[in-house]
């Protein structure tokens, strides 16, 4: 079973990503956007948990209305350099409080997983080149956050340091 970093924890990946041509298998899976449109009402009588992969092209508004039923909400990051799902985790977070799992997959980078906390994600699947041991580092790289964020709601001089 593949590892990801949740909770700033390595642990087993009991996910599946499954193709929308794919059977599903029993378990946990995480299918597109798409097939989640296509399928909802017999996905909603699975009586395992789902996930639904967005693209970062896709306004996080067209899911808002899905998310009670969503244990986990797989982000992208097609190449490293395109950050639209930042502001989607944000949105998710933020805006439409969702309090489930949100997963960074794709180009994901050590450099970035702080960052990528700070906006509202939990767990995040490294590019299978990256070590995931050195990848914990990345959240404590930085002792101090002085803006606000999703994982902070106020700015350090709010809050009495």
């Amino acid at each position: 079973m593949p590892s990801v970093i949740k909770q700033q924890q390595i642990v087993e990946d009991a996910w599946r990503h499954v193709a929308d041509d794919a059977e599903l298998p029993a378990g946990p899976v995480i299918i597109s956007f798409a097939r989640w449109q296509h399928e909802r009402a017999n996905l909603r009588e699975r009586g395992d948990p789902i996930g639904v992969r967005l693209p970062n092209t896709t306004d996080v508004t067209e899911l808002a209305s899905d998310l009670p039923e969503l244990a986990l909400v797989a982000l992208e990051f097609p190449k490293f350099a395109d950050g639209r799902a930042y502001s989607q985790a944000r949105l998710l977070r933020e805006r439409h409080g969702y309090q489930g799992e949100i997963r960074a997959t794709g180009d994901v980078l050590r450099d970035q997983l702080f960052f990528m906390a700070r906006s509202g994600f939990d767990a995040f699947e490294l590019r299978a080149d990256r070590n995931l041991e050195d990848a914990l580092e990345a959240f404590q790289e930085f002792s101090e956050r002085y803006q606000p964020a999703a994982d902070e709601s106020l700015p350090l001089y709010r809050r009495g340091r």
